[in-house]
């Protein structure tokens, strides 16, 4: 019996529908197929599509609802998309009251995980996929449970069983689309600390996984920015920062190349690259 890998997808700012990474999901496992000429991929890599954001939907649609109100505003669908990624942003930052919405969203993140171990088992290797401020999620999860344990809340302590996979311990590959993760770092003195990919504890249980962490970003997405250049640490956390250029003829050439990642070619044939290598280490 071959093991499994664990794949986890977070979108980017704003709430899509719940199938978001659908096609996603079939264009990795297509090339995954193709790549070991596997007649069912399905049973190799197990998917979970984490939809964050649905936890303040419904106050986001409440905020739109009362700005619009009584008021004629210009350039409807940019204010939209303004929005929704800093509603988002700032409703995610970590807050001194109880029950915030940093611990509800990595509680639900939590849970997405021990489901993905159900699945795929305890001590799959783990693939993290991210978009835009899905990217701040994702690392700030991992960040947590590497190096700031007492940033996690209560919910979330709630929701995590102590499994290798839950823990971060078999995170492998880590892949960041369109990330803002860079202005992020303002926060912190000398731009911060990066997480570790693959996870420090990895070669406790597959001592022959490389991991890789690459941060895939269009020169025309005014969100998206490389990484290695931060500082010495992230230049070694960060195995490569590359250049794509998303979209068609509409989109690649201007800032709504953001929205347009998941579907790139380049982008998905690269983390294919990425779990056939991994799934190879594991199981030959």
């Amino acid at each position: 019996m071959t093991q499994k890998i664990g794949i986890v997808i977070l979108h980017g700012a704003g709430t899509p529908n719940e199938n978001f990474a659908d096609d996603m999901i079939k264009k990795i496992s297509d090339g995954f197929g193709k790549k070991l000429e596997k007649q069912n991929p399905e049973k190799e890599l197990v998917f979970q599509s984490i939809l964050w954001s649905s936890i303040f939907e419904n106050k986001q649609k409440k905020l739109w609802e009362r700005m619009e109100k009584g008021a004629e505003l210009d350039y409807h669908f940019l204010r939209r998309f303004a929005v929704d990624f800093l509603a988002d942003a700032v409703a995610y930052q970590p807050a001194s009251a109880p029950d915030h919405n940093y611990d509800k969203v990595h509680a639900f993140l939590a849970q997405c995980l021990n489901s993905i171990q159900e699945k795929a088992g305890s001590y799959a290797p783990l693939c993290v996929i991210s978009h835009s401020l899905g990217s701040v999620v994702a690392n700030n999860y991992f960040y947590d449970l590497q190096m700031k344990h007492e940033n996690i809340g209560m919910n979330t302590k709630r929701h995590t069983s102590n499994t290798p996979l839950e823990k971060g311990e078999t995170l492998s590959l880590f892949y960041t689309m369109g990330s803002p993760l860079a202005l992020w770092s303002l926060r912190f003195n000398d731009f911060g600390v990066p997480i570790s990919v693959p996870s420090p504890s990895i070669q406790n249980y597959y001592p022959n996984i490389k991991g890789e962490w690459l941060n895939f970003y269009d020169k025309d997405d005014i969100l998206a920015y490389p990484l290695k250049n931060l500082n010495q640490k992230y230049q070694n956390a960060v195995t490569k920062d590359i250049q794509v250029n998303v979209g068609g003829i509409v989109t690649s050439w201007n800032p709504f190349s953001h929205i347009k990642y998941d579907g790139d070619d380049s982008v998905i044939n690269t983390i294919v690259d990425g779990l056939t290598r991994t799934w190879l280490s594991v199981n030959q």
